[in-house]
């Protein structure tokens, strides 16, 4: 599961990082800066371990890994219609493709990597690096803003479909066909993001305080959270957590906020026995005579637990993980910084911060003052976390590329895609280059057009050539 920052330092002021990206399934972290990059693993609180840094390529604004493999694509501001992906163990580059303009966001499963620019979405078939498809019939697109499901047995594809609504395309990756559009918002979107099995997709508008989950592929709404009412929020990231039971949302404010996706049961009795049982039933049936929007507002669930930040205004992402068997919530930051929380999964509330980490100082952490004696954990949450596990996070397809062995899982080998996936060091895909060369590739659209089905049909052009390393 991952998150990207936008473009540009906020207010003018220079950012310590120009992006940063949690890889699909939360386990590692990938930072760009005008040096070039770097990769951290994600396996402890007390220790951020970099698993790689280059500066061969400076100025990068996007950095994507693959799960944990040795597969990272790599977009810089020196030529930002090209993206370039590395086999980062060996050292070598595996291809380049060239785009007709500027590479806006990436996004990859095991089966499918998305280029997004501004008018057009490349897919491309991840094993071979073929492209596959190029969706041209969409409208600007300014921000980049898509989504891949990291399942790849599904590999649903979300996008705006309007410039002045809410509207979600939904595409199917594997049929290479759209599968339906989701009026999601009023106004324009600001983030989409599916959960880790692609059954539901979340959504969120430039407003901020409505966030509406859908289940997929039907776009019936699952969900409705409210982030908040007096103030408009810009939300910088939007995220489930890999066993699909909360969904985070990160903004420009100090506060982050979780929200539960569970419905309340219908258990409750015939008959209120108390005074407030009347008035909490009473108003719960005036709600169907009011005006649709209160009544909507009335219905939307709140936080669930919230995360409080030391600043405001700076461009950061979010992500739920289990990291050494405990929930936790990380918040990366343009500052330089990972925020690393306690989440109590049963009662929710505020997450204590404990532990700050710097990006940009490998191998340095920076202990939170006021936690330097961690505050011991909420009997409930012990209780919650001693309980046995109902379902194990290895039961989702797509969920780790080193097979689970990181965390003592066995994900079986049927929820694997077909063909070379179990990447390593001699049998990562696609293949790394063999004697110095390397694939390289131009993609242009074609300005022709076909009229007489009512719409425009681009088609990219492809031209390879191969250059030989010196």
């Amino acid at each position: 599961m991952e998150a990207e920052a936008a473009d540009g330092p906020p207010g003018g002021v220079e950012a310590a990082l120009s992006c940063f990206s949690f890889n699909q399934d939360c386990t590692s972290l990938a930072i760009g800066t005008k040096a070039g990059y770097k990769l951290f693993s994600l396996s402890s609180v007390e220790q951020l371990d970099q698993v790689h840094g280059s500066n061969e390529i400076p100025d990068v604004y996007i950095v994507e890994r693959l799960f944990s493999s040795s597969l990272v694509v790599v977009v810089s501001h020196t030529k930002p219609r090209q993206m370039n992906v590395y086999h980062f163990k060996k050292g070598t580059e595996i291809c380049n493709y060239n785009y007709s303009s500027n590479i806006l966001s990436i996004r990859l499963n095991r089966q499918r990597l998305l280029v997004c620019l501004e008018e057009a979405i490349y897919i491309h078939n991840i094993k071979d690096m073929k492209l596959l498809k190029t969706i041209l019939d969409i409208p600007a697109n300014p921000a980049g803003l898509c989504a891949l499901s990291i399942n790849h047995s599904n590999s649903y594809v979300a996008y705006p479909g309007s410039l002045t609504t809410g509207e979600i395309v939904l595409y199917d990756g594997h049929s290479l066909k759209t599968v339906c559009t989701i009026a999601a918002h009023e106004g324009t979107l600001a983030a989409i993001t599916f959960n880790a099995s692609g059954s539901k997709l979340a959504s969120a508008s430039e407003k901020g305080t409505v966030i509406r989950v859908f289940s997929v592929p039907d776009g019936r709404k699952l969900y409705e959270f409210r982030r908040g009412m007096k103030r408009y929020v810009t939300i910088s990231s939007l995220v489930f957590s890999m066993d699909s039971q909360f969904l985070c949302a990160s903004s420009n404010t100090e506060t982050v906020h979780i929200f539960k996706l569970e419905h309340l049961t219908n258990s409750r009795p015939e008959e209120p026995s108390t005074w407030t049982g009347y008035m909490g039933k009473m108003f719960m049936a005036a709600s169907n005579y009011l005006p649709a929007q209160v009544s909507d507002m009335m219905n939307q669930d709140r936080a669930f637990a919230t995360g409080r930040l030391h600043f405001s205004g700076q461009r950061n992402i979010c992500t739920l993980s289990t990291i050494q068997k405990l929930p936790r919530l990380l918040v990366a930051s343009s500052d330089g910084h990972l925020y690393i929380y306690n989440l109590d999964p049963q009662d929710g509330g505020e997450c204590v911060l404990i532990k700050t980490h710097s990006l940009l100082s490998s191998g340095t952490t920076e202990e939170n003052k006021e936690n330097d004696l961690r505050p011991p954990l909420p009997q409930s949450y012990a209780a919650t976390v001693a309980r046995p596990s109902t379902s194990s996070a290895s039961t989702v397809p797509g969920y780790s590329e080193d097979g689970g062995a990181l965390r003592g899982e066995v994900i079986p080998e049927h929820e694997f895609a077909t063909g070379p996936v179990c990447l390593d060091d001699e049998n990562e895909f696609p293949p790394a280059p063999k004697d110095g060369f390397v694939e390289s590739c131009h993609l242009f659209a074609n300005d022709d057009a076909l009229t007489g089905l009512g719409r425009c049909s681009l088609q990219a052009s492809r031209t390879l050539t191969l250059l030989r390393l010196g």
